[in-house]
This record gives structure tokens, sequence and C-alpha cells, in this order.
């Protein structure tokens, strides 16, 4: 899998940072794209990557505010000329999602060439999208946020070729049927396929954050995740001031890295106040006094996992 960053500034744009908007590839689970927040120019900027709109289908909103929103009605409408035609678009957002995307396609006159379904939270939501799980959970931003939690589907267990050899059986197209069933039977013997075959292999786990401050909701959502997509809009200065505003110090991320047991952390929706050498800086500084592992991503930043 691969999360690809379009957009990694808070609030407002600068001349390096794009707003909020965030690409999870699910390959090699499956073929499809699904984008989390679409800040203003998300169509721009994924013009200068490989992905294609066509390939979208899932969009999920964390909150209505405009650097996560703003973008959403030209994704829409281009997805219609790069590839979208006839395919299904779900949108999965906070209420008022359905009102903001049905007015603004109204009002521009905008006739899309593909189905669209929306589904509005209420409170919480568990989704079950081709054997992924995804969770949405309340953050706290002071308007209706929320975080997503995506597991992976599992996999099989690899066969153990050396027991599979010991009862006579030599490879070739039995084996697959070891691999994909709870019992085979060879020479008239039934088996238990269990026995022949590693445990099945967890799917990682991807937490993505909204806005927030500290809140219960946010341990739930990223427990042991692989990876954890958050927001570090306050990477110095005063704690107290960052919960004021409903948004996350820095010093709270990296407390909940550990407290969740993340295994790696992409922070994103840094204030526009800082330049590039601004956070390469802090960056450095907290590497070299915290263990925990992570690193503050631009725009077209890409990881792999």
């Amino acid at each position: 899998m691969e999360i690809i960053f379009f957009g990694t500034s808070a609030g407002l744009p600068t001349k390096d940072r794009h707003t909020q908007s965030i690409a999870l590839k699910l390959e090699p689970y499956a073929t499809d794209i699904w984008l989390f927040d679409v800040g203003e120019a998300t169509q721009h900027q994924i013009l200068h990557h490989s992905i294609k709109l066509g390939k979208v289908s899932h969009i999920f909103i964390t909150h209505m505010h405009g650097d996560h929103v703003y973008g959403l009605p030209g994704v829409l409408t281009s997805r219609s000329f790069q590839g979208g035609e006839g395919k299904p678009l779900t949108i999965v957002g906070p209420k008022g999602i359905k009102a903001y995307v049905e007015a603004s396609l109204s009002f521009t006159h905008v006739h899309l060439n593909y189905p669209i379904h929306i589904i509005e939270i209420d409170d919480q939501l568990d989704l079950t999208i081709d054997q992924f799980e995804v969770q949405a959970r309340p953050l706290n931003h002071g308007v209706p946020c929320y975080g997503y939690r995506v597991q992976a589907p599992s996999t099989p267990g690899t066969l153990d070729v050396a027991k599979l050899k010991a009862i006579g059986m030599e490879p070739g197209p039995l084996y697959q049927q070891v691999k994909n069933h709870d019992t085979f039977e060879f020479e008239g013997v039934a088996y238990d396929a269990h026995h022949f075959k590693a445990p099945e292999k967890q799917g990682p786990i991807v937490a993505i954050f909204g806005d927030t401050k500290p809140c219960d909701s946010e341990l739930t959502l990223a427990q042991n995740a692989d990876v954890m997509v958050h927001e570090a809009t306050y990477i110095d200065g005063d704690k107290q001031l960052a919960n004021d505003y409903h948004h996350s110090h820095i010093d709270d991320v990296l407390q909940l890295i550990t407290h969740a047991n993340v295994q790696h952390s992409l922070l994103t929706h840094l204030s526009n106040r800082y330049t590039k050498e601004d956070v390469k800086a802090v960056e450095q500084q907290l590497k070299a006094s915290h263990t925990q592992s992570f690193q503050f991503v631009q725009d077209f930043d890409a990881y792999h996992f």
C-alpha cells in the first residue's frame, strides 16, 4: 500500500504547500484509490502524479472546514473526464457533506456521468468495503470532525512445503487447494489445512486523522497502527495555545505515538508560518531527543508500507 500527499498545509496554502489532500493506494489488495480530504487545487496536484481520478472509488472527508473540502467540486467534475464515466463513487463525511456536494453541483450546473453515493456519519461509523474494515470516530476540533482507521484484509499463511511433501504431496495444483481451503483430501485421507500453513497474516492498519486536540478516540483509532497520518499544526511554541484552538501540538502527537504503539507516523497539516527550513530544523531537533518513528511530510511525498 502507499500514501501520497497532495496537500500538507494547515488552513491556508503557501508557495510550497497546498491545503489538505491525501491519497491511499490499496495495492496489492485492490486497484482502487481512496482520497482523504480534498483541499483546494487537489485536482491540479493530481495532474503532477500518475494517479488517475477514474481509479478513485471512495472519498473520505474528516470535516467541513474549507482547507479540507474546497477542492471537492472540482475533483468530482474532473473525474467525469478522467476515466470516471460510469464508475460509482462513494463519499463519506460528516453531516452537511451531502448538502454541500449537491448545492455545488446544482449551482454550477454540473451533470456527472457516474453515480454518487453519500454516507453522512452520525457520531461514528463502521464499514466493510471489499474486505477492508473502516472505522470513523469523532475527534475534538470544535466542529464535527472524524478520524479514520483502515484495516486491510488478511492474507493466507504461506504453505509448509516440507509437511506437504511428508504426506507425499509434491508441488502442483493441489497446493492451491490447501492454501485456499480449511480442509483438503489427498489419497483418500482428509486433512486440516491449517496444519500445513502458517497463520494468516494480518493486513496493515492505517489511521488517518482530521484536525483535533487530544481526545480519547485518538487512542482507539491509532492503536497498533502500522502507519498514522496526523496533524501537527503547532510544531513548537505553547502547547496550551494549540489546544485552545482545537489543534494538536507536536508533544501531543509524540505522546499518542507512544501510547498507541504506532509503528510510523506521517505528520502533516503544518501551520503556514513554518518555512521548509523551519520544519527541517525542528524535525532534526526532535529526532535527536525522541525515539519515536515519524517524519514531517511535504506535498508529493509518498510512503510505501
